[in-house]
């Protein structure tokens, strides 16, 4: 399959996120033993099935961590009983870990006349659990000719998160705090995804395509719908993708891994909220300057139209909406607790240097400032600089080993730039009691 084509199977690392605990069902020691046990198996072929996957096992130290500041460590931080730091809370220094595993089932049939279906089922398990319970990474059906391009529909996930994930954030350690950030949405419920075949122009090869989501369909007033264009254009080995997401009515949020839904996970709230948006624009680009060089890079233009906060169920305890950048006691036309639109600009970059079997790669994450007439703080005035520096060794049978390190430095003291799904996000570091952290690890992954 041509590099150009839009949705190949890639053996695709895990990403370099911040760890968490992790669950007895998969433990460290079991992990390690699959790892490094010999010898190791590639993909398994089985008539026109094909399973493929990675397994992943890391470990950090980190500076700054707080893992109690938070008075109310679960609620989403756009609730303004979120931001209650408790006072005098410890911070210092934390190790952390985690395990992935996550197979790809595919399957391949020749209809003849260049017509293949294709069929594509994968899920990631995170410490022995599903990553994001009740979604599917992968579980759809495409019917693809070779003159034409291809038509897929069912659970996918989206351009701009698994492109910024991978390739270009996991070659630089910086997949996470790049990917998993901004306006954007991850994982698609029931998508219908249309591919042109590579198209020459230029003397390079141009791919198209249009992605479209109703999300939960339950929804009749506030009707989810999700947009998204992608273009990549390949010319020797310049590499540039671009993508663009236009949404209504999904979950209000600035986490680029999560699924497009609806305002809230339950119908039965439509006639009690009100309707919000957000869309982002993304272009990002790789050169291999040589047999050495690679650069990286991305730029992303985020924009949210704010939704305002409610009382779904009165309770006890009182439900809330999923809302965002509120002016929490204010009022706007009439409407109390009004959510205020915001915009901002991201940045990514990096390079890497391969040497035989070694590859050494440094990376940039730039969370902008955000601009909003909200005249509440609601963490538009801070921004983020996130810098990492790698060092991996393939062994060139499905393994890497790899060392990491990494810092954070926040713009100010506060709450963490409005592009950020949660205060501590990312790092474990949290600008509402240090401005600054770092971090260093190791971490094994074998693909098959």
């Amino acid at each position: 399959m041509s590099s150009t084509v839009p949705y190949p199977l890639r053996r695709q690392p895990a990403p370099q996120r911040r760890a968490s605990g992790f669950t007895p069902q998969l433990s460290h020691l079991t992990m390690a033993v699959l790892l490094l046990s010999s010898p190791l198996a590639q993909a398994v072929d089985w008539g026109p099935f094909t399973l493929t996957g990675f397994a992943k096992v890391e470990f950090q130290r980190g500076s700054n961590n707080c893992e109690d500041c938070q008075r109310f460590p679960e609620e989403n931080r756009q609730r303004l009983w979120a931001d209650e730091v408790v006072p005098g809370a410890h911070y210092g220094t934390r190790e952390t870990h985690v395990t992935l595993m996550q197979p790809y089932l595919a399957s391949k049939f020749d209809l003849g006349q260049g017509f293949k279906l294709q069929t594509l089922l994968s899920q990631r398990w995170r410490d022995g659990k599903s990553d994001i319970k009740g979604f599917w990474y992968e579980k759809n059906i495409a019917l693809s000719h070779e003159d034409w391009g291809s038509v897929r529909f069912g659970a996918m996930p989206t351009r701009a998160w698994s492109m910024a994930d991978y390739p270009y954030g996991t070659q630089i350690g910086v997949s996470d705090s790049w990917a998993s950030s901004g306006a954007g949405y991850g994982l698609l419920m029931r998508a219908l995804r249309v591919s042109s075949r590579p198209l020459d122009v230029a003397g390079g090869d141009l791919v198209l395509e249009a992605t479209y989501d109703e999300g939960n369909g339950g929804f009749k007033i506030n009707k989810p719908r999700f947009v998204e264009l992608y273009a990549q254009y390949v010319k020797g080995d310049l590499v540039l993708d671009a993508m663009v997401q236009d949404t209504r009515n999904g979950t209000p949020s600035a986490w680029g891994h999560g699924p497009f839904t609806g305002l809230t996970p339950f119908s039965a709230d439509d006639a009690k909220l009100g309707g919000s948006g957000q869309s982002i624009a993304m272009l990002m680009a790789r050169y291999q300057v040589d047999s050495k060089w690679e650069v990286l890079g991305g730029v992303r233009r985020n924009r949210w139209s704010g939704a305002y906060a409610v009382i779904t169920q009165p309770g006890p305890p009182a439900q809330w909406n999923e809302m965002f950048n509120v002016h929490w006691n204010g009022t706007l036309n009439g409407v109390a607790n009004p959510g205020y639109a915001a915009t901002s600009t991201d940045f990514s970059g990096g390079v890497r240097y391969r040497l035989g079997d070694w590859t050494a790669s440094t990376g940039m994450v730039y969370l902008g400032k955000a601009s909003t007439n909200n005249p509440s703080e609601r963490g538009q005035s801070n921004s983020a600089l996130i810098n990492t520096v790698g060092l991996n060794y393939d062994f060139r049978n499905g393994l890497q080993v790899y060392g990491m390190a990494g810092m954070v430095k926040y713009g100010r003291l506060g709450l963490a730039p409005l592009s950020m799904p949660s205060n501590s996000a990312f790092t474990g570091v949290d600008p509402r009691v240090t401005t600054s952290g770092n971090w260093f690890g190791a971490g094994a992954v074998y693909t098959f």
